[in-house]
């Protein structure tokens, strides 16, 4: 058994063990960014793609501790039957109701949180450095769990105003109520409607990836100086990215969410605050080809 709790997760020494789980599990690039990390320090260490199906969820979660894991991350379609199987969650992963990262405790324990948002506004910031806050409303396209991550990291980074738009409007007033946020649903029909006076833009929607359809919104009402953002990474310039781009908008493509969101995990696991810098970038995008 690999040893990584005696001591502590950052004591000196030990070989220390993480992975991603998912089913499936071989579109990840999670352990090429981690590794990569790994590589670039010198660490002493594993970061492991864990195929696991949803019935065998509890048993790989529980055993993360007797295994030598000092934590993992979590995709789909684990991200809230997880929730369950851990001794703590942070609260913004409750009140999304995801958990994409886990951290073993030095006593065993398992706490789980949130970094989608962290990695979403990390990404925004990074991108366009003068981004604002309070500049204006936030247009979310989408209505699933990636768009309750961006909007709670919103809200709570002081966004005034949250206009969401989806196809089946249901979900999106569902998602209103169970965030409790100040959420506007606004029906698919006004959906042009709802760019007007907007200073951020963003597709949380499969929509315009690889093998989609583009997302169906005309960007005539948008202000020029609003933000786009897509977190679709693959391809790295969607079709709503083109068009924005195209009209002088300021655009933030999905790849650095992913890299973002990935640090606080890298930090408790492994000890170190890695940079997101453009060799990792490039490493990433390698993979694509």
């Amino acid at each position: 058994m690999v040893d990584i709790l005696g001591g502590g997760i950052l004591g000196g020494g030990a070989f220390r063990l993480a992975g991603v789980v998912g089913w499936p599990i071989d579109h990840s690039r999670s352990p090429i960014l981690h590794r990569h990390w790994l590589d670039r320090y010198g660490i002493a260490g594993a970061y492991l793609p864990l195929p696991v199906e949803p019935a065998e969820l509890p048993r790989l979660i529980r055993a993360l501790p007797a295994l030598g894991f000092a934590g993992c991350n979590v995709t789909l379609p684990h991200k809230t039957a997880v929730l369950p199987l851990l001794d703590y969650v942070e609260p913004e992963a409750r009140r999304i109701a995801s958990v994409n990262t886990i951290v073993v405790t030095p006593d065993g324990a398992l706490r789980g949180s949130s970094t989608d948002g962290f990695g979403f506004l990390e990404n925004l910031r990074a991108a366009v450095p003068g981004w604002c806050a309070a500049a204006g409303p936030a247009v979310i396209a989408g209505a699933g769990g990636s768009a309750r991550a961006v909007i709670a990291a919103l809200a709570a980074a002081g966004v005034p105003e949250i206009r969401v738009i989806n196809r089946t409007g249901r979900r999106a007033v569902a998602l209103a109520e169970e965030l409790d946020a100040s959420l506007q649903v606004w029906p698919w029909a006004a959906r042009s409607k709802a760019l007007e006076g907007a200073a951020l833009l963003v597709n949380t929607t499969s929509q315009g990836m690889a093998g989609h359809p583009p997302l169906d919104l005309d960007l005539a009402g948008l202000p020029p100086a609003a933000i786009v953002a897509d977190l679709v990474y693959v391809p790295l310039l969607t079709p709503l990215l083109a068009v924005a781009r195209d009209r002088g908008n300021p655009i933030v493509d999905g790849l650095g969410m992913l890299l973002h969101q990935a640090r606080p995990g890298f930090e408790a696991w492994f000890g170190i605050a890695p940079p997101v810098d453009a060799a990792l970038r490039r490493a990433i995008l390698a993979s694509f080809r």
